[in-house]
């Protein structure tokens, strides 16, 4: 299987929101990591959005809706 430079940032970005989620208790940059990985799209970027399998999307909006979720914590949980 061929990985391409795409996918290792995307998973590396991945574990570096989940660190400093859990670790560094810092949502705020947690969401800005999971959010940025999703610049990195680990699936085959040459498909159009219309050809790619349900379970690709799905893949996709639940990462969208966890960045959007940590990110409104981290505004909620500050607001003060």
């Amino acid at each position: 299987m061929k990985t391409s430079f795409n996918q290792i940032l995307y998973i590396g970005f991945i574990l570096l929101g989940v660190f400093q989620a859990l670790f560094s208790k810092d949502y705020m940059q947690a969401g800005s990591s999971i959010g940025i990985a999703l610049a990195f799209d680990p699936f085959d970027q040459d498909q159009k959005w219309n050809d790619r399998p349900t379970w690709q999307k799905a893949v996709l909006f639940v990462h969208l809706g966890v960045a959007a979720a940590l990110l409104g914590y981290a505004i909620g949980w500050n607001d003060k």
